[in-house]
């Protein structure tokens, strides 16, 4: 007799995080669909565009294609490789940043200098520099460790660079992006283990250096009053901020619908760009909100969780870009929504991966992209494999 012998094949295992995935999949064709409703009555009305209803949705797809193609190039990209070019490439986004202030290489638009032409794209340095900073901050961290309760040797070093990244990026004008690196920074340095007095020092000196800088320029003063008190003056620096909230009051439970949004129509300046929030409560209602918010969310805690297991594994400068990008992201979409809703003073912060930008949407893709490789090779990691 001849005994059957049932063998059980065991189901493959991932090689990647799915679920983060679908959420960048998630806010990616969302962005392409709202950039298309918030953009066509300003491509329709300009002669810049050709008056082409598709102009802005061409160009954001041809940014997500690109962005796509470099995250694919990065994910192919070891840590370890990152690692030794960290400090390399944060010198070559100070150079960049020194670059774009220089006249006749810079571009100016609406008084703020940010971005080098290149003929067919505008790059702008300072979304560079985001991922720049995640990756230098998480190297020098490690480098530090064995001197991270000494001030001196420690924070002073990290210290003198960001003033010097800020003091560029202030004088473009471009305080929120100074905001994110400087958010970057300081939990890189927290989240590495440095010493908790100097941190308790920046909880009382960095909202006094904040406020001085803010008083010191009638430009960043005029925002906060604005900010404070749009309807004082709704008609000037108050006018943004108006129809932003006049958008989240018309989307009500669940919006006008796809389309049906009016502030679009000319009165809400930027609305594919810095205000895409405000278009997407008008239009989708809470209900949209909600489900960019849970978006967000779900690619914060996923960071956060990724670069926990890499801790785990002992792979610490793995573990600091992974929260790095989750506090980037997330700092960054939590500037630009509360803006919109009126609760932080008007940034020039883009949407991560929703908004219309070129430079923004492939340095974003590219963060995900290496996100998605520290999971990548947790995973191998933790089955003996190399990576």
């Amino acid at each position: 007799m001849v005994s059957m012998v049932r063998t059980r094949t065991r189901p493959p295992q991932q090689q990647f995080d799915e679920l983060l995935l679908w959420a960048l999949a998630g806010l990616l064709m969302l962005g392409l669909v709202m950039v298309y409703s918030a953009s066509i009555a300003t491509a329709e009305g300009s002669k810049f565009t050709g008056q082409e209803p598709a102009y802005y949705l061409i160009r954001h797809g041809i940014f997500v294609l690109i962005g796509v193609t470099a995250g694919i190039a990065a994910f192919s990209v070891p840590l370890q490789q990152w690692q030794n070019y960290a400090p390399y490439l944060f010198m070559l986004g100070v150079l960049l940043l020194i670059l774009v202030l220089i006249p006749g290489i810079g571009r100016e638009v609406n008084g703020s200098r940010r971005w080098l032409s290149l003929f067919v794209i505008n790059l702008q340095p300072s979304e560079l520099m985001k991922l720049f900073a995640v990756l230098y901050a998480s190297s020098y961290v490690v480098r530090k460790t064995s001197v991270k309760d000494t001030f001196f040797k420690a924070f002073l070093p990290m210290f003198v660079v960001i003033m010097l990244v800020g003091t560029l990026l202030l004088t473009e004008p471009d305080m929120g992006a100074f905001v994110v690196i400087l958010a970057i920074t300081v939990c890189a340095l927290w989240l590495g283990g440095f010493n908790g007095k100097v941190f308790a020092a920046l909880v009382f000196a960095v909202p006094i250096g904040f406020a001085l800088l803010i008083v010191s320029s009638p430009y960043r003063l005029k925002r906060v009053t604005g900010f404070m008190d749009p309807w004082a003056d709704a008609f000037g620096s108050g006018y943004q901020l108006s129809h932003a909230l006049i958008a989240f009051g018309r989307g009500e439970w669940t919006g006008v619908g796809l389309g049906g949004s009016v502030e679009k129509l000319f009165y809400l300046p930027e609305a594919h760009t810095d205000f895409l929030m405000a278009v997407i409560a008008e239009e989708l209602g809470l209900f949209g909100v909600a489900v960019v918010l849970m978006l967000f969310a779900l690619f914060v805690i996923r960071a956060m969780q990724i670069g926990r297991h890499a801790a785990f594994l002992e792979r610490f400068y793995p573990a600091l870009v992974a929260q790095g990008i989750g506090v980037w992201l997330g700092v960054q979409a939590m500037i630009n929504i509360g803006v919109n809703m009126g609760v932080l003073p008007t940034k020039g912060l883009t949407l991560p991966f929703l908004s219309f930008g070129g430079s923004g949407v492939v340095v974003n893709c590219v963060a995900a992209a290496i996100l998605l490789r520290v999971d990548y090779e947790n995973r191998r990691v933790a089955r003996g494999l190399p990576v």
